[in-house]
């Protein structure tokens, strides 16, 4: 649909989906809050032409809002359902082969097109400081690209279709990188990219690396698709622009002549540099670790480049309707992969990765009234093991009985488990396992505990709709709130270490369990502010599962060890902010109260334009 990011923005002005700022804007933090506050209020793409410091205009919030994103795919979304649904169920084809006929010819035309070198791709050679540096919060590294599309390929099957393309933030400055020869790139662990850097290394070989910017919108979304195994991120590109990517290779490295901007170098074996801080989805600082450094070999620009860029911090953001956006067009891959699970819901306003909520099925003994988890229990493990919901710390898993219920209907999903769960037989816990690289609530980088919540039964309790008196009479407790039906926080005094919470957690759990009364309160928040934490359903779910590891930060009312199982009546989460966590992300009140003039009556994001 359109051959580059301009033809893009221009189709979006003329149908009112964006607008442009046309005063030099600085890029050091008041371009990232202008976008922040722009998604906020469901404003609409943004294209500044005046950044200070640079002569490329960039672009920000093009997928703000999945109407948005959708009207740019217009032209070719049924079609790529339609092929991404036939790659799960191969059977459709057979079942109906004239109405799948045309999917075939879909992917063929879509195949990546090769040509030399340059050839006719308007690319000119710049340097990497001419690019746009974004610095998004204040107390980030440097600037950062935070929409590439990070090309490698397999050392030991090279070529386009076995390529990988990931969304890997790149730092452009700061630290201890060689301006305009050095950059760093910070990928996570179960990255595709981990595969080929591990390959070369194994050949005492660096890794070619190509980082593209910008191109057609859906060269940005297949950089982010969890797409079925087997179907390229650049076949997949091609499908949903309709329009083959074109690239050649220059001095052996991979360039798309579509992209904006090229970045090409090379990740030596071994070669790392300090890396961040960097203001992540979790609403924290990802904070500085050694990562891949990459050795710049050439950088390009297209003739009339725009630089594309998104904020990430607190959901909801930008990110946000990226993730509604791939849930819409992949629908129920993630289900096809995974028998008896009906569905999964990573909760974007704990930051995506700490909590999921799945339905799964039993069917295990269909000649016997099931009361407790069982084929749920061997669900949680598929789940637990597939791909990046093996990041998870915390799964809430049922099943459906005699009413419906959804994941997507987050409180009354939770209440649904909270009524039904055996909290002394029905936690699962595993420790000194893999979290995300950016949650710094468990033990190191990358490691942590999980457990699992899994219910399925007859209801076992009612749930509270008032705060007990057994915690509002507990000494230890300076205030407690209602926060959803069985679900209480409670605050205390702040976190010190675990030694001296292990202490006060038992004299606390001693107390609540002499006084009792706490039968229909499954779930209690321990936290720094309870009131913030009850006063939303978003901050309860940020709070409590981006703040606690559950195998440290889990304790119970009456809980016990048998034979390594722990069990207890109440579970107690310590969501307090401890001091192994990372900062929160603060914005920038004097940059907020700059950017005013923008919104204001007469401004050009004001909501009465």
């Amino acid at each position: 649909m359109y051959q580059n990011l301009e033809e893009c923005i221009v189709d979006l002005e003329a149908h009112g989906h964006l607008v442009r700022i046309k005063e030099e804007v600085d890029p050091y933090l008041e371009m990232a809050a202008i976008q922040r506050r722009t998604y906020q209020e469901g404003g609409p793409a943004i294209l500044f032409e005046n950044v200070k410091g640079s002569r490329y205009p960039a672009v920000a919030n093009l997928f703000g809002s999945i109407e948005r994103s959708k009207f740019m795919f217009r032209k070719n979304w049924d079609k790529v359902e339609q092929i991404i649904a036939l790659r799960d169920d191969p059977m459709k084809a057979i079942k109906n082969p004239l109405k799948n006929l045309g999917n075939g010819f879909s992917a063929l035309a879509a195949l990546p097109m090769r040509k030399p070198g340059l050839n006719g791709s308007q690319l000119e050679e710049i340097e990497i400081s001419d690019i746009p540096f974004i610095h998004s919060w204040p107390d980030d590294g440097g600037a950062f690209i935070t929409l590439p599309q990070v090309y490698s390929e397999d050392p030991d099957k090279p070529g386009m279709m076995n390529a990988n393309v990931g969304m890997y933030r790149v730092q452009l400055n700061g630290n201890e990188y060689e301006q305009n020869k050095e950059v760093g790139l910070h990928y996570q662990i179960q990255r595709g990219i981990g595969v080929h850097q591990t390959k070369a290394a194994n050949k005492g070989e660096p890794l070619k690396v190509s980082i593209f910017v910008g191109g057609p919108p859906a060269h940005t979304l297949s950089a982010v698709m969890p797409l079925p195994e087997g179907l390229s991120e650049m076949l997949f590109a091609g499908l949903l622009a309709g329009r083959r990517f074109r690239y050649g290779y220059v001095d052996g490295y991979c360039v798309s002549h579509d992209a904006d901007f090229v970045i090409t170098g090379d990740l030596y074996p071994d070669d790392t540099k300090p890396e961040g801080p960097f203001g992540d989805h979790l609403g924290y600082y990802s904070l500085t670790h050694e990562f891949p450094v990459l050795k710049v070999h050439k950088v390009y620009a297209r003739k009339g480049a725009i630089y594309p860029f998104t904020v990430v911090g607190r959901p909801p953001q930008e990110d946000t309707s990226f993730g509604a956006l791939i849930h819409e067009l992949t629908g129920d891959a993630v289900t096809q992969e995974l028998p008896g699970v009906k569905e999964v819901h990573a909760i974007d306003a704990a930051g995506v990765h700490p909590l999921l909520f799945a339905i799964g099925s039993e069917r295990y003994t269909p000649y016997q009234e099931v009361k407790q988890p069982t084929e749920l229990l061997t669900i949680a493990n598929r789940i637990l093991g597939f791909g990046q919901l093996s990041l998870a710390k915390y799964l809430f898993l049922t099943a459906e009985q005699d009413e419906p219920v959804s994941t997507h209907d987050e409180e009354v999903f939770l209440q649904y488990i909270l009524k039904r769960i055996d909290l002394k037989r029905d936690l699962h816990f595993q420790t000194n396992t893999t979290i995300d690289t950016l949650d710094y609530s468990g033990t190191g980088l990358n490691s942590g505990s999980k457990v699992v919540f899994a219910a399925y039964g007859d209801v076992k309790r009612e749930l509270c709709t008032a705060v007990p008196e057994a915690l509002l009479d507990a000494k230890a407790i300076k205030r407690a709130d209602l926060i959803i039906p069985g679900v209480i926080a409670i605050e205390t005094k702040a976190f010190k270490d675990y030694a001296q919470v292990r202490k006060e957690m038992t004299t606390l759990t001693n107390a609540l369990a002499k006084e009792g009364g706490l039968e229909n309160c499954p779930l209690i928040i321990l936290c720094d502010d309870s009131e913030f934490v009850s006063k939303s359903w978003q901050n309860f779910l940020w709070t409590t599962f981006t703040r606690s590891n559950p195998s440290h930060d889990m304790y119970g009312v009456n809980s016990f060890t048998a034979n390594k199982h722990w069990g207890c009546d109440n579970v107690i989460i310590d969501a307090r902010i401890k001091g192994h966590h990372a900062p929160p992300l603060v914005e920038d009140e004097d940059v907020e109260q700059r950017i005013n003039r923008f919104f204001e009556a007469g401004g050009v994001l004001s909501k009465e334009q």
